[in-house]
């Protein structure tokens, strides 16, 4: 599904729109709501950042396994810029859980689900693993006195580094917690998503 708001083309994948119907039928759709408005919140973070710097996406893809920004002008711009659109993300939801929580604190008990998403969303953001802020983070930085391919290779091993304890952790989570497959869930998208982003390459 294909539809333009000003000049930034917006598509929606099949799949999600498939996973959406799933999670509504299951009735867990809830949790989908609380995970898609953290996700919309980070992505708004970086299209902020993006817009107030003057230079707007002109595609943004929107399937299951990540929000793809087409940022053709990111290898113009400035390491100092492109770290600070990456910035955005996390800490438009850190930002969120902060006002979340201060009004569940303020005794409005819906707003905790919402500050415990943003917050989760976040902190996965940051780690350092290739496909999320993190990892980003870490090669741009890494960039700056080594070469791009050494910088890689350094974030892919800090990748594995992650998500091999993780995922370790998760089956752990999955036998002693009536089958709580949340952290299991999280690193097998996040495999995913790198196996999706070595294809396409």
């Amino acid at each position: 599904m294909k539809f333009k708001i000003f000049s930034t083309e917006l598509e929606i994948s099949f799949s999600l729109i498939c996973a959406a119907a799933i999670c509504v039928i299951s009735g867990i759709y809830k949790t989908f709501l609380y995970c898609a408005a953290a996700i919309v919140i980070h992505e708004a973070g970086h299209l902020a950042a993006m817009s107030i710097l003057g230079k707007f996406p002109k595609r943004i893809k929107i399937s299951l396994f990540e929000i793809n920004i087409s940022d053709y002008q990111r290898h113009r711009r400035s390491n100092r810029d492109n770290l600070i659109i990456i910035f955005f993300g996390p800490a438009a939801n850190f930002i969120c859980f902060i006002v979340c929580y201060l009004l569940y604190l303020g005794g409005k008990e819906i707003f905790l689900s919402a500050a415990l998403t943003n917050l989760s969303v976040g902190c996965l953001n940051i780690l350092p693993v290739m496909s999320l802020d993190g990892g980003q983070l870490v090669y741009i930085l890494l960039c700056k006195s080594h070469d791009p391919e050494r910088a890689e290779s350094v974030v892919d091993l800090l990748t594995v580094l992650i998500l091999v304890p993780l995922a370790s952790i998760g089956f752990i989570l999955l036998f002693r917690s009536k089958y709580n497959f949340s952290l299991l869930f999280v690193c097998g998208y996040l495999v995913l998503s790198l196996l999706m982003k070595k294809i396409e390459r």
